[in-house]
């Protein structure tokens, strides 16, 4: 399956990117594998999911086409 993973903040600084797309995914520790592969730095921030727009906890059930966003802590009023 096709997922979209967009990179928040920090996240989006420390890997160069705010996107990137990711084709062949199996499940939702398949996709978090290949992002730490990808962007190996990303293991010292802490950061949510969010699957279309739905911060999760835990594993997600992906489909084809999602958009999976990681969103550092964020501060502000």
């Amino acid at each position: 399956m096709n997922i979209k993973v967009l990179f928040y903040g920090i996240l989006a600084e420390i890997n160069g990117t705010r996107m990137k797309s990711y084709s062949g995914i199996s499940s939702f520790g398949d996709l978090r594998l290949r992002i730490r592969d990808d962007f190996p730095c990303i293991i010292h921030y802490n950061y949510r999911y969010c699957v279309n727009k739905v911060i999760i906890d835990g594993e997600a059930v992906l489909k084809d086409g999602d958009e999976v966003a990681l969103l550092p802590p964020f501060y502000g009023g």
